[in-house]
């Protein structure tokens, strides 16, 4: 069954009116909530050896698709979510790849792309449709969100989309799938810097947390470079692992939609900015009496949902100018 809460909702969009200001303390009538330590879970041994074809042209089926193919080792390390804004969860970061691992932030390095660009690809597919909206409305959802961090003006990404062609994608789906015993599509080819793959199933999501099903509304999969004995690399030693491609799901237990309700222009804003290399910021706080969430300050890279946000505030700017105006000079 989906969750909709409709309630609760209009509790959580008056926070939207509320919170401009944003300069909340903890005090009587505000509850803070506190974000629990990172999660570990393991998923057992996720590295794979990749082969990508004519690195150059290596997004499409070219006739210079013959060339010798390049490997690389590749693994999942770890996963951030956001969180229903109706619940007492908080998003988490979780961690999977347990060698090599010191909680670092990872990040893209420039000449390492397996497009053999510069440039941040993303691509959106459309096998794993919403059971909620026409793939139309949900694609041009998560095209406004990323053209919104690609036309912030400290940085130059370079962005572009590769258009969808019906290709197999998603390297999590096929673990996900192999470990619950079930098909979810999937594949061990790079596709693109980051990938939209879609929505998956609601069992799909307690293997990133326990019971994550009931609060879980998006994650963003990180996939890494790593070495023959599965460790993490930092091939230009700035301190942060080398980030192979981000993945991004989308919960279908919930009831999706475009500008109300959970808003998939608002979830793939935020998830965008995980795939881009932010991470959350924020303190949460519940009202006692009124039960509504607040943030200070709100923005969105927020932990949870705290309804429709589409726009870029001060807090997610200075953490995206600070990842990305020296791209990629870095």
């Amino acid at each position: 069954m989906k969750l909709l809460k409709p309630i609760v909702l209009a509790s959580v969009f008056a926070v939207c009116f509320t919170c401009e200001n944003n300069d909340l303390v903890s005090d009587d009538s505000n509850m803070k909530l506190k974000a629990k330590d990172p999660i570990f879970m393991d998923l057992g041994n996720t590295m794979r050896t990749i082969k990508v074809k004519n690195k150059i042209d290596g997004l499409s089926k070219s006739a210079n698709s013959a060339k010798a193919a390049k490997s690389y080792n590749v693994a999942l390390y770890m996963a951030e979510y956001i969180t229903a804004g109706d619940t007492e969860e908080m998003g988490n970061i979780v961690y999977f790849n347990n060698r090599g691992n010191k909680q670092l932030q990872g990040d893209f390095v420039p000449g390492l792309a397996l497009d053999g660009t510069n440039a941040i690809s993303y691509y959106v597919d459309d096998n794993r449709p919403s059971l909620d909206l026409d793939v139309v409305v949900s694609n041009n959802a998560i095209d406004r969100a990323m053209n919104t961090w690609d036309g912030i003006i400290c940085s130059n990404l370079g962005m572009f989309e590769i258009a969808y062609d019906g290709r197999d994608t998603g390297f999590i789906a096929g673990i996900i799938g192999e470990i619950l015993g079930e098909d979810f599509g999937g594949s061990q080819s790079y596709v693109a810097d980051v990938l939209h793959a879609g929505w998956l199933p609601a069992r799909a999501f307690d293997l990133v947390a326990p019971n994550g099903s009931q609060f879980i509304l998006g994650v963003t999969y990180t996939i890494v470079f790593t070495d023959e004995e599965g460790n993490l690399i930092d091939t230009d030693n700035n301190g942060k692992y080398d980030v192979a491609w981000r993945e991004i799901y989308y919960n279908d237990n919930f009831s999706w939609d475009d500008g109300n309700h959970y808003d998939v222009e608002t979830i793939a804003l935020h998830e965008a900015g995980h795939g881009l290399s932010q991470g959350h910021f924020g303190k949460a706080f519940r009202n006692i009496k009124t039960g509504k969430l607040h943030f200070s300050p709100r923005a969105v890279m927020n932990a949870a949902y705290s309804g429709i946000q589409t726009t870029i505030d001060e807090s997610d700017l200075a953490g995206h100018c600070s990842n990305w105006s020296s791209w990629f000079n870095n």
